[in-house]
């Protein structure tokens, strides 16, 4: 490797888990040897949570305007390195959802996407915010992945949770499961097949076997259920084998997992959320990754929450988050040569 990459990972929203996990994560020996880990948040929520997280490191705290010569500087041993964002003066109540921690989990956001466009660093990891918080404080995006695509203009975005056991692309994401049907194009449906062949053949360094779920039970059972499966489904999954992505269906949704189904398909097409989160979070809720495939960068998160009920508890696992900062360090690595 050439180049270690820099990574930036985001503490999420202060009030929940998210400085824990960071603070542990970046404390962490292993993994620097594998990339440059840059904490983005608040000094005050960090110096606050490190007593019940057992984080012995100096923190180094440095304002954003100082990010370049941070890293034309060495790390060193014992430091965990934060780039101090200044919304929050003090530290805010733990357990609860609220403005000012929205406000602040945002703020985060902007701040690590506006360097990893200006070439400063060569991904973004993030840890858990929460979608209220945000609402509270005014931010209109319902999610991480849609706020990295439209800051970063990125046309063609979509979710994949991964894991060495199960992956899952999603061509719908946040939005009711009634509007569902008619946000299914063909289109949209084979963007999120190619970007998923794209970022599995990156992760795995092979081409890719996809399984593409249908809609409806018994993927429409020939038109009885449902008509997406004839209408924008199966087209869809010929014009990726047109393109000589290794595509399969409509594929029933309730028999996808099986064993058989696993060993035959290395990821799978789903057409909603909780139609791929639901399984993935079943195998492997302790060490998945979500993946936004289709941005300029690497970014990559935990598949978990706040965990606002764990907050200051000094007991929030961070399984995830290794997780998470492997595969984009492993990405990046790719990227950067």
């Amino acid at each position: 490797m050439t180049h270690k990459p820099v990574l930036a990972l985001t503490t999420g929203d202060p009030a929940g888990i998210g400085p824990e996990i960071s603070l542990r994560v970046a404390a962490d020996r292993s993994l620097r040897d594998l990339c440059r880990l840059i904490l983005i948040g608040d000094a005050s929520a960090l110096e606050s949570i490190r007593p019940i997280s057992k984080v012995d490191d100096a923190i180094l705290a440095f304002p954003p305007d100082q990010i370049e010569s941070v890293l034309g500087n060495q790390p060193h041993d014992g430091v965990v390195e934060l780039l101090d964002c200044g919304v929050l003066p003090q530290a805010i109540p733990l357990a609860m959802p609220g403005e000012q921690g929205g406000a602040a989990s945002f703020a985060y956001i902007r701040t690590a996407i506006e360097l990893a466009r200006a070439g400063m660093l060569d991904g973004v990891v993030t840890a858990p915010v929460n979608k209220l918080a945000w609402s509270l404080a005014g931010v209109t995006h319902p999610g991480h992945t849609e706020a990295f695509a439209e800051y970063t203009n990125s046309q063609r975005v979509a979710m994949l949770m991964y894991s060495d056991k199960l992956a899952v692309g999603l061509v719908t994401c946040h939005q009711s499961l009634a509007t569902v049907p008619d946000a299914l194009t063909v289109e949209g449906i084979v963007a999120t097949g190619e970007l998923l062949h794209e970022s599995m053949e990156k992760i795995r360094g092979r081409k890719p076997r996809l399984g593409v779920l249908g809609l409806n039970p018994h993927a429409g059972e020939s038109g009885l259920f449902g008509h997406e499966e004839r209408r924008v489904i199966g087209p869809a999954v010929n014009q990726l084998r047109a393109q000589g992505i290794d595509a399969d269906g409509p594929i029933p949704p309730d028999s996808a997992f099986t064993a058989k189904s696993l060993s035959r398909y290395d990821a799978f097409v789903c057409m909603y959320h909780d139609q791929g989160l639901i399984p993935f979070k079943m195998v492997s809720f302790d060490d998945g990754v979500n993946v936004t495939m289709g941005l300029p960068f690497v970014r990559t998160s935990v598949d978990h929450g706040t965990a606002y009920d764990l907050a200051g508890r000094g007991v929030a696992g961070i399984t995830s988050l290794v997780a998470a900062v492997k595969l984009a360090a492993q990405l990046a690595t790719k990227l950067t040569g």
